[in-house]
């Protein structure tokens, strides 16, 4: 009974921290004059509150784990949802082919001239040789 009083605690705990980071973004996407996701807005404010260790990673793990658990069953709202455009979608198919095209081509250059100048051969500075004159 103690086991499972401590694992509810801490979902709760977990989804509490979760969804306060929401609301928090939220709150702000209302308040800025730009349009930027409050869901976008709170994970940034998840990832500073994790990055300068204000809030300790294992508060967020057990509510996390159990996000990534069933994260293809989230993901069916969306799909069905999508299916709502379907009108829509296969009107403008050329656009949205190209532009996922193009954007992934980009990303992928990117990413790779990134990598290849990150783990270029770099030359060492090294000592001139004595001269055998000397």
């Amino acid at each position: 009974m103690r086991n499972v009083i401590i694992n509810g605690w801490a979902l709760i705990r977990a989804f509490a921290l979760i969804y306060l980071c929401l609301f928090i973004g939220d709150f702000l996407s209302a308040l800025l004059p730009i349009t930027i996701p409050g869901s976008i807005i709170g994970m940034l404010i998840l990832f500073v509150l994790l990055s300068l260790q204000i809030l300790p990673p294992l508060w967020l793990r057990p509510g996390c784990e159990l996000f990534i658990r069933y994260m293809a069953l989230l993901f069916v709202p969306i799909g069905v949802g999508v299916m709502n455009y379907y009108q829509q979608l296969s009107a403008q198919i050329g656009p949205i082919v190209v532009s996922c095209v193009v954007s992934t081509l980009i990303s992928m250059l990117v990413v790779g001239y990134s990598t290849h100048y990150l783990h270029r051969e770099r030359t060492t500075m090294e000592p001139p040789h004595p001269s055998e004159d000397d």
